[in-house]
C-alpha cells in the first residue's frame, strides 16, 4: 500500500468511526449512514487511492470530470459513482447513462432530460431531490425554507415523481457555511421536517434517504438524520486544482 493510499485510508477509517459514534449517539444504527467520498477537483490518481483505501461511493459534482474518472476507473466495477453537484440541462445525458446516483436533482426541466436519456438508455436513475433550506440565492433546489409554504411545491414535485425513469429516493440540501458544525443543526432538522411532509403528500414514495452533511459538520447531520454524508477534504485533503464551471 503506497503513501498517499495509507494516509487516505487512515482518514477514510476515522471518519467512518466518527460516523458511527454519531449514529450510537442518536440511538441510530451506524451501517444505515452511507459514506461518499468527494473526490471532486482532485485528479485521477486520488480517486484511485481513496477506492483503493477502501472507498465504495465516490461523489463528483462536474459531469464531464466524473465520467472521466469512472471510465478510467472501470476496472473496481464495485464502486459506485454519485453525482452530488448541479448539473446543467445540456449535461444531463451524461449523468443519466453514467452515473450510479445522482443526490441533485434540483427542477423539473433537468429531471424531464434525465428522464428521457435514462429511458433511452435503458436504466431507472436514482434520485435524491435537492431542496434550498437556507434562503441562499448561490444554492440550488426547489425553494424550502419557509415551512408555510411547502405546499406550494407539491404540483411540481408530483410531475417530478411521475416520470418513468427516475426513482426518487429522498432529499437533498447544503445548508448556509457556519463557523461551527452545530451552526448546520436546524437546516438539518428543517429538511428531516420536509421529509416528514412529503412522505405524508406522497405515501406511494418512500422518501428513506436524507443527504446532508460535508467535511465541516458531518457528524451532526448523522445526528439529525442523515442517510448519506459527502466528506471529501477531510478525507482525500484539499481541492488540488480548479475545475469547470457547471
Amino acid at each position: 500500500m503506497n503513501e498517499l493510499v495509507q494516509s487516505i485510508r487512515e482518514r477514510y477509517l476515522a471518519t467512518l468511526d466518527k460516523i458511527a459514534s454519531a449514529a450510537r449517539k442518536a440511538g441510530r444504527r451506524p451501517e444505515a449512514v452511507k459514506l461518499v467520498v468527494v473526490t471532486k477537483a482532485q485528479p485521477l490518481e486520488v480517486a484511485r487511492s481513496a477506492i483503493e483505501a477502501g472507498a465504495t461511493i465516490l461523489g463528483e459534482n462536474y459531469a464531464e470530470e466524473g465520467v472521466m474518472k469512472l471510465q478510467s476507473l472501470r476496472d473496481f466495477s464495485a464502486v459506485e459513482w454519485h453525482m452530488i453537484g448541479h448539473v446543467q440541462s445540456r449535461k444531463a445525458e451524461l449523468v443519466a447513462v453514467n452515473f450510479n446516483f445522482m443526490h441533485s436533482l434540483d427542477g423539473l426541466k433537468l429531471a424531464k432530460r434525465l428522464d428521457r436519456f435514462a429511458g433511452q438508455a435503458g436504466r431507472k436513475l436514482p434520485v435524491l431531490l435537492e431542496f434550498n433550506i437556507g434562503g441562499e440565492e448561490s444554492k440550488g433546489g426547489w425553494g424550502a425554507w419557509d415551512e408555510s409554504r411547502w405546499s406550494e411545491l407539491t404540483d411540481e414535485l408530483a410531475q417530478v415523481l411521475a416520470l418513468p425513469n427516475l426513482q426518487v429516493r429522498g432529499l437533498m440540501s447544503m445548508p448556509p457555511l457556519g463557523e461551527t458544525a452545530e451552526f448546520s443543526r436546524p437546516f438539518f432538522q428543517k429538511l428531516r421536517r420536509l421529509q416528514g411532509f412529503l412522505a405524508a403528500q406522497f405515501p406511494q414514495v418512500e422518501f428513506a434517504e436524507l443527504s446532508m452533511g460535508t467535511s465541516s459538520d458531518y457528524e451532526v447531520a448523522v445526528e439529525e438524520g442523515a442517510t448519506f454524508v459527502r466528506v471529501g477534504t477531510a478525507i482525500v485533503g484539499p481541492r488540488i486544482y480548479k475545475t469547470e464551471t457547471e
